[in-house]
């Protein structure tokens, strides 16, 4: 019996009204709500003897993982993991957190070997990276929806089309590194586990069917090879609201703004964005205030900022001000690759042909998949080839060109007969 008929057999968890229905299907068709674990919340793991217990139990149990994390996104610095979930036939659930318990790399060796479970798995890597988790396989179920076409890929989403029950997401944004965690959030957070397993054979069955399985172990394999991702660089030039700073001095004061607050909400361990918003930088890089006055009457320096928050803004400001014209930020570099694609006509009007051959291609045997074109091959791939393609275009040089920008074999021969033809017609 799989999880989800377990957790069907049992009606007191899955109806609100504590009886039984009639049958596994609701008579008014609607999703079966899913309300508690079969075996109840676990106790969170915060001691390294408890820890140890959660790593024997999991190195004996059977089959995949499913795994899950949460952050605390909005509230403090960085993405840290300040909850991670797991749930393993023979082992149940664990609810472990990453504060009590900072390194997980010993939970992580036990599980070497074993397929990871994860929701949207890319979201999740990094933070688990950090305390130690790393999987060396994975099956990542919101990409499998994507690839098996289904047009709402959440977890709640897919729990509720696939296997029919709904699950309860309103503590999804919640503030995680909140201690102790309330009782509701860690229910909400066991859920989030408790049929990942019978999701993934599903969605695993489904993509077979649609013959797309193998494109699926491709993609979970490469998310799984993928290293971590560099340091952005100048990331303040990532601040909202930035197209409207023109001038090299407002850049410098967005720069400035921008550093200094990243410094205090590292200290203070808290969302940057709650120590001085993305909004108020730019308001303050446009009016370029003199002194504190100036400052002052800006929206977002309001009265209830105190004078040594002000102050320190300010000095931010003044900085910039004194900045002389050699340090100045320069405009925003063109990133590596083609220009944006509406400027291709201009500049090259049979780039810009190729371009529109190759994307109706694209968009028609997506759609004949029933898959999302960004899934078939990713829209930058397709500017870079179009723009620069090989000479001579033929299948084996774009074949080369598509595998050295990163696309799976199952995207090279899909798409190379499109690109091949589109290069050939726009000639």
């Amino acid at each position: 019996m799989t999880d989800a008929q377990e957790t069907a057999a049992d009606a007191a968890l899955r109806t609100t009204g504590g009886g039984p229905p009639d049958d596994d299907v609701p008579a008014n068709g609607l999703p079966t709500p899913l309300l508690a674990p079969r075996e109840g919340v676990p106790p969170v793991v915060e001691t390294e003897e408890a820890l140890a217990e959660v790593i024997a139990a999991f190195a004996a149990g059977t089959g995949p993982v499913a795994v899950d994390a949460e952050r605390a996104s909005g509230y403090r610095y960085g993405q840290r993991a300040y909850l991670v979930q797991l749930r393993r036939a023979g082992a149940g659930t664990a609810l472990i957190d990453p504060v009590g318990c900072p390194d997980l790399s010993g939970l992580g060796e036990a599980l070497a070997g074993t397929e990871w479970i994860l929701h949207a798995a890319t979201q999740d890597l990094p933070c688990l990276r950090d305390i130690g988790m790393r999987p060396t396989s994975l099956f990542d179920t919101e990409l499998a929806g994507r690839l098996a076409g289904f047009p709402r890929v959440g977890l709640g989403a897919m729990v509720e089309s696939v296997l029919g029950y709904a699950l309860e997401k309103g503590h999804s944004a919640v503030d995680w590194s909140t201690r102790p965690l309330p009782e509701p959030w860690l229910r909400y957070a066991a859920l989030d586990v408790e049929l990942l397993v019978d999701l993934r054979d599903a969605l695993e069955a489904e993509l077979d069917r649609q013959g797309k399985l193998e494109w699926a172990r491709q993609e979970f394999d490469a998310i799984a090879a993928a290293p971590p991702a560099p340091p952005r660089k100048d990331p303040w030039r990532r601040t909202s609201g930035m197209h409207k700073v023109r001038r090299r001095r407002q850049m410098a004061v967005v720069r400035e703004l921008w550093t200094a607050r990243d410094r205090v909400a590292q200290r203070r361990d808290v969302s940057p964005g709650k120590v001085l918003s993305d909004a108020a930088i730019v308001e303050a890089a446009l009016a370029v205030p003199v002194n504190l006055a100036a400052l002052t009457a800006l929206t977002g320096f309001g009265h209830r900022m105190g004078r040594r928050q002000l102050e320190q803004w300010q000095a931010a400001v003044d900085r910039a001000r004194a900045l002389p014209e050699s340090e100045l930020p320069q405009p925003g570099q063109q990133p590596a690759g083609p220009p944006p694609p509406r400027a291709w006509a201009d500049k090259d009007p049979v780039a810009a042909a190729r371009l529109s051959a190759a994307r109706a291609a694209v968009s028609a045997l997506a759609e004949e998949l029933n898959l999302p074109q960004e899934n078939l091959i990713t829209p930058d791939t397709v500017r870079r080839v179009c723009w620069e393609p090989p000479s001579p275009a033929d299948p084996d040089r774009v074949a080369a060109a598509l595998t050295g920008y990163g696309a799976r074999p199952w995207q090279v021969e899909l798409v190379v007969p499109l690109l091949v033809k589109a290069l050939a017609a726009t000639a």
